[in-house]
């Protein structure tokens, strides 16, 4: 189902606001914060505020239409949910983000189904760390 099809299901109104934030997001070509959100959309559309921006990302994120990453910067930022799961190794010396593939993380799923009967929810991970380059230097 499309984002404008869940917010109408959910009695929510397609406003403008909502429509311009959720084409920004799905356009982005790595995840953003509300922050750049708003740096992308103040100068064609003066009228929207961070405060908005804020509340709009806080709606998708309740509704599972965008999720939320802190990707080592201390910086919440937001994915458009129907683009996939995917996940991040950071490095925490350099920064380095490396995209970890979905299926490496299957017998994770099913071990911790296993062995704790729990059902973990891993459709979007990140996982900090020491990347290659920096642990050999």
């Amino acid at each position: 189902m499309l984002c404008y099809e869940v917010l109408h299901a959910k009695g929510y109104r397609l406003t403008p606001q909502r429509i311009l934030v959720l084409k920004t997001i799905y356009h982005a070509d790595n995840h953003i914060s509300a922050e750049e959100i708003y740096e992308q959309l103040h100068d064609r559309f003066p009228y929207i505020n961070k405060s908005t921006i804020y509340r709009i990302l806080e709606l998708l994120s309740g509704l599972k239409l965008v999720t939320e990453s802190n990707l080592g910067d201390g910086c919440i930022r937001y994915h458009a949910a129907i683009k996939g799961h995917h996940h991040h190794l950071i490095c925490r010396i350099c920064g380095k983000v490396i995209d970890l593939e979905e299926s490496t993380l299957g017998p994770l799923k099913a071990s911790m189904l296993r062995d704790y009967g729990f059902d973990a929810d891993l459709r979007h991970m990140v996982i900090s760390g020491v990347c290659s380059d920096c642990r050999s230097s």
